[in-house]
């Protein structure tokens, strides 16, 4: 076979270290689309983000020649420095981050969900969501080493 096909989705899910409310509602948008560009140069697609003030959502076509480490540090290092650029002196990610296969069939109600945020958020925070996001994809952990 000629050709290297593949179609990986990929939730990815961190927050801002500590965090902190530093992702603005004035800005929310152009970061996702720089986060899209970052995607886009490593030959993946963003399909969609979701974020508040804290945290992070993106649904991913994930590139098939990136590891999901090499795809976060990227998305990351570049954001964290054009997020310092617009202003945010203080920004930073958290270490770590989530990342969760995802079914093509499951993908309209994970879309669905990270344009619900602010509606979800109201009601939630980031912890519980994302202690449940890895019990629902069966992804063991350690209390003690989630959060930075």
């Amino acid at each position: 076979m000629p050709q290297s096909l593949a179609q990986i989705l990929v939730h990815l899910v961190f927050s801002t270290k500590n965090r902190e409310r530093l992702i603005a509602d004035d800005i929310r948008d152009d970061l996702h689309a720089y986060i899209g560009g970052i995607i886009a140069n490593l030959s993946g697609t963003l399909l969609k983000a979701g974020s508040v003030e804290d945290h992070i959502h993106l649904l991913v076509g994930h590139p098939r020649t990136a590891s999901p480490a090499q795809l976060v540090e990227a998305i990351k290092i570049g954001s964290s420095k054009w997020m310092k650029n617009k202003g945010a002196a203080k920004f930073h990610w958290q270490n770590g981050y989530g990342a969760f296969s995802i079914s093509p069939s499951h993908r309209p109600a994970l879309e669905k969900y990270l344009i619900n945020q602010r509606e979800h958020h109201r009601v939630t925070t980031f912890e519980k969501e994302y202690r449940t996001l890895l019990k629902k994809y069966g992804v063991a952990f350690d209390e003690r080493y989630v959060w930075d």
